[in-house]
């Protein structure tokens, strides 16, 4: 069921960047449409694909659907970074190109934020599917073990330093819900390649803002041979020497900012 749309909804702003991911791309959009939230645009920022994403974008013929073609290929970051600063919504939510989320995600994360001007962002857990878009249940949970989301509780976390970017629970690319005013994003640089998400995580918790936990699986992460997760594992070595060389410069500006001293005390002791 739909929820209506109302003129004391706020805009949120969903940012759909891709490239050649026609198919995915087509579930995407189709589980942002769907959302029970009503009030969204929907931006596809599209990297010069050569398939045929243009046609799959205008299949939709939703007016919230805000479509924009690179004339040349500016690359996986500049890219991502285009889309987030086209928003205009006073939230702003990233959606992968090959991920989906389920109808009720926006309308059970911006709500918590819209009752607490002190979070920055509202995040939840999220299943792993493959290829086919079926579950996979062992990795869903190994991978909530592994950000430890099995450990958190339904709660506000303030400061979330430890759990940004140590523990690395906040899924910022996918599952999470950002207040876009909050954010400078002409200070995420292009240095940090794929690691984006954590770079602006960073930006989320060195200011005195809260996150809030909600635990449920609210989204769906892809897992197939071309995501940057199995690039950067033991199939791709030049993917994760690119993903080893953006982590690194992304921890070196994190250890040389005195608003971190928690953080480099904690790196210290698990050193």
């Amino acid at each position: 069921m739909l929820i209506n749309t109302g003129k004391y909804q706020s805009l949120v702003s969903v940012v759909i960047p891709t490239y050649n991911r026609c198919y995915y791309l087509k579930q995407a959009i189709d589980s942002a449409i769907k959302q029970t939230y009503q009030n969204i645009e929907i931006i596809v920022s599209d990297n010069c694909s050569i398939d045929d994403t243009q046609e799959i974008v205008e299949s939709f013929p939703d007016p919230r659907i805000k479509y924009w073609q690179h004339n040349e290929n500016i690359g996986m970051i500049a890219n991502q970074l285009h889309a987030l600063k086209m928003a205009r919504g006073k939230y702003v939510a990233s959606l992968h190109d090959d991920d989906i989320w389920e109808c009720d995600f926006l309308a059970k994360l911006v709500p918590i934020l819209e009752k607490d001007d002190n979070l920055v962002i509202a995040f939840c857990d999220q299943l792993i599917i493959n290829s086919e878009g079926i579950i996979d249940t062992i990795a869903t949970e190994r991978y909530s073990r592994i950000y430890q989301r099995s450990l958190l509780e339904e709660a506000t976390y303030k400061p979330f330093i430890e759990l940004g970017l140590i523990n690395k629970s906040i899924p910022t690319a996918a599952a999470c819900v950002i207040r876009r005013d909050f954010i400078d994003w002409d200070k995420i640089p292009t240095e940090v390649g794929g690691m984006w998400d954590l770079y602006l995580t960073y930006l989320c918790c060195i200011d005195d803002y809260g996150a809030f936990y909600l635990p449920q699986r609210l989204a769906k992460y892809r897992e197939h041979l071309y995501t940057d997760t199995m690039q950067s594992g033991r199939r791709n070595a030049e993917a994760k020497i690119r993903k080893a060389k953006s982590e690194i410069f992304c921890y070196q500006q994190f250890m040389e900012d005195k608003k971190l001293k928690v953080f480099i005390l904690i790196s210290k002791k698990n050193i």
